[in-house]
């Protein structure tokens, strides 16, 4: 099978434009900001180069790739930051997570908000698209926006994301050339007003998923 492209080599590329919204596709491994981000390649920087001045209206960690909502207009990025803090704007994540999921799910769980310094309410709702052996392909769609909800939430049900080094797999269990990168993926925003932007899976993903289709991994 073709070596798919390492996820460090990858751009960040346009992906639409409309309604004065720049949507962008951030790799794995990119930051959108820069400060206190440390030593990584930054959506900011790029931003200025590519995109006119544009500046994201919200964030993806470092290890998950996907779409970024960016605007060069000041009063645009706050009705997108309005909406994202409100629920309005759906969003769509494709995940690998180890197990067997059920085929669909709610999982209700508060997270603590370090800032806030309490608990939040945070409520993620899943779909399972394929069982690959030992694992799922899943279709998630976070309700609310609390920090690393995705992972926290599929980890505490006992499905951690595959390459999660941080909420890591509670049980051991080899995934056999599982690229280098968290196995998370923004893949589509929708907008209240109808506005939606999709990001293709990345080739790295793709490869992989293919290559566990065809190796029957259990």
């Amino acid at each position: 099978m073709q070596e798919a492209d390492s996820e460090a080599d990858e751009l960040p590329n346009i992906l639409g434009e409309s309604e004065g919204v720049i949507a962008v596709h951030k790799p794995s491994g990119w930051v959108v900001h820069t400060a206190g981000e440390g030593d990584f390649p930054n959506l900011m920087t790029w931003l200025e180069t590519h995109a006119g001045g544009a500046m994201p209206a919200h964030r993806l960690d470092r290890s998950t790739s996907g779409v970024v909502l960016c605007s060069a207009d000041a009063a645009v990025r706050g009705r997108l930051g309005t909406w994202f803090s409100e629920g309005l704007i759906e969003k769509l994540y494709v995940a690998l997570v180890y197990g067997k999921t059920n085929q669909k799910g709610v999982i209700r769980e508060p997270l603590r908000d370090a800032r806030r310094r309490r608990m939040v309410d945070a409520v993620t709702r899943y779909r399972c698209l394929e069982w690959i052996g030992g694992l799922s392909l899943l279709e998630v769609h976070p309700e609310t926006g609390r920090k690393h909800q995705i992972r926290k939430h599929l980890q505490g049900l006992g499905h951690a994301v595959v390459g999660d080094q941080r909420y890591r797999s509670r049980t051991f269990q080899h995934i056999p050339e599982a690229p280098d990168r968290l196995w998370l993926h923004a893949q589509a925003v929708r907008l209240p007003t109808g506005l939606s932007f999709d990001d293709p899976l990345p080739r790295a993903l793709i490869a992989h998923r293919d290559l566990l289709r065809e190796s029957g991994v259990e």
